[in-house]
């Protein structure tokens, strides 16, 4: 006989008879989870000129510091699958969040470039699966074609971490010193894990992993958005899923919105200060800007999504068209700002073309669930979000040697995002014309029906 208080709750309601305010709830703590992802990245931003005066390291070191970050997340980033097979969601993401807690440390007790490397790539692997692992968290407990909006709040993490954690870190980095952003980080991760541990319960939309008698499966052939136990629907072989045009062309597409995100995260405090003249706390502050841009737009955009969805219109439309678009539009906003002078109206131009463009992500996070059967999730996003990373691996270290090389800091940086935003526009051409996740998802299935 299995004790309830020995095993973890796994999937207590049937998909469509679930509870909504459970839903969210724990949706929300999904958030939160990655809220503290994101404020550990921006730490780094925030302290980098003070950090970076101590140890005497150049402008292309800590850029190569951000990029070894995002080289060991794109490594990380491929064990989510392999991890989601291992143990459950409820002690993976528990793991998770107490290593990038006691990633936050050891910089404080030793600052040298040593440590600073080393720390940074530990956190750098330990997020790495996180972002598979927390949506496929998110979307256990939301049927597919609702799963625009859940996605949206999970992107915004990136913009409420600056919007809130941001000027907090900022205030305590200059009055407290750098290595109080860092405690601070820590126990919120810490405090998080409280919580995880005592509400935390899998929902129906995706097949539960537990171990032993208590693992559960579930089953409604009358319903499209309730997941099969693993036998009832044949895997796909990966290659089939990956070799789909969405995937192919959606990955440059976020992998090029990633790298605009990270280099936000990476060099945006140090432009304002540096390149635009604002003082050290307002800069850090005013990292908040451009997130309340792309806050608007991810929930503004999402919100459309879904709505638009279950009318009826087209997920090609409302995942790739409509959001590339908007990719197209942010690239050529980027590109006039190595000729704007002004210090207000560069803030505005990186705010609104990074803002218009990141709805691009949970969209697309969606429409490559989409395509997948519903116990690949982990696994197929794991790659995806790991290949992703490839442009955090790029962008922060090519704008810190942009940035060297440049006449001036300033001139630097508006150059690396006007780099940035036509990367991201000339991606965002290739989605329009070959993604289609409706497509897609026949080829898979037909594959799936064949295996």
């Amino acid at each position: 006989m299995v004790h309830p208080q020995s095993t973890p709750p796994v999937a207590l309601a049937s998909a469509g008879s679930e509870s909504r305010r459970k839903a969210w709830s724990l949706t929300g703590l999904l958030v939160v989870l990655y809220v503290v992802n994101y404020g550990d990245k921006a730490a780094f931003g925030i302290i980098a000129q003070a950090l970076g005066e101590e140890l005497g390291i150049s402008a292309a070191q800590i850029g190569l510091v951000g990029s070894l970050f995002f080289f060991a997340f794109t490594v990380g980033g491929f064990f989510a699958g392999a991890l989601n097979r291992w143990m459950s969601l409820r002690t993976v993401l528990l793991v998770l969040a107490l290593v990038w807690a006691a990633a936050m440390l050891p910089l404080v007790v030793a600052a040298t470039f040593a440590v600073l490397v080393a720390s940074r790539m530990l956190l750098g692997f330990a997020e790495g699966p996180s972002s598979a692992l927390i949506h496929t968290a998110a979307y256990s407990w939301h049927p597919s074609s609702r799963r625009g909006f859940p996605g949206a709040l999970l992107a915004s993490a990136a913009s409420v971490a600056k919007i809130v954690l941001a000027p907090l870190l900022a205030y305590l980095s200059v009055t407290f010193g750098w290595r109080s952003a860092l405690i601070t980080m820590a126990v919120i991760g810490i405090v998080w894990c409280f919580f995880w541990l005592r509400f935390w319960e899998v929902g129906p939309y995706i097949p539960a992993k537990a171990t032993g008698p208590a693992k559960k499966a579930h089953s409604d052939a009358a319903a499209e958005d309730t997941v099969a136990n693993d036998s009832d629907e044949p895997r796909v072989p990966w290659a089939k899923i990956f070799l789909t045009r969405t995937f192919l062309t959606g990955v440059p597409l976020v992998a090029s919105i990633y790298a605009l995100v990270t280099v936000v995260l990476t060099w945006l405090p140090s432009y304002f200060e540096v390149g635009l003249g604002f003082s050290r706390l307002e800069a850090g502050s005013m990292l908040a800007i451009p997130s309340i841009v792309g806050l608007i737009s991810l929930i503004g955009g999402t919100l459309l999504s879904d709505f638009l969805l279950a009318r009826g219109w087209s997920s090609r439309f409302v995942r790739i068209v409509g959001p590339s678009l908007l990719v197209i539009v942010g690239g050529g906003i980027l590109f006039l700002l190595p000729s704007i002078e002004n210090a207000a109206a560069a803030v505005a131009i990186v705010a609104i073309g990074y803002g218009v463009g990141v709805v691009v992500l949970p969209l697309s996070n969606a429409a490559v669930s989409e395509i997948c059967p519903p116990q690949q999730t982990a696994g197929t996003l794991g790659v995806f979000l790991a290949l992703m990373a490839i442009g955090g691996l790029v962008g922060p270290y090519v704008t810190g040697l942009i940035v060297d090389a440049a006449a001036s800091p300033g001139l630097g940086y508006a150059t690396a995002f006007q780099v940035l935003g036509v990367a991201a526009a000339v991606s965002a051409v290739l989605t329009l014309l070959f993604a289609n996740p409706e497509r897609d998802k026949v080829i898979v299935r037909g594959a799936a029906a064949q295996a």
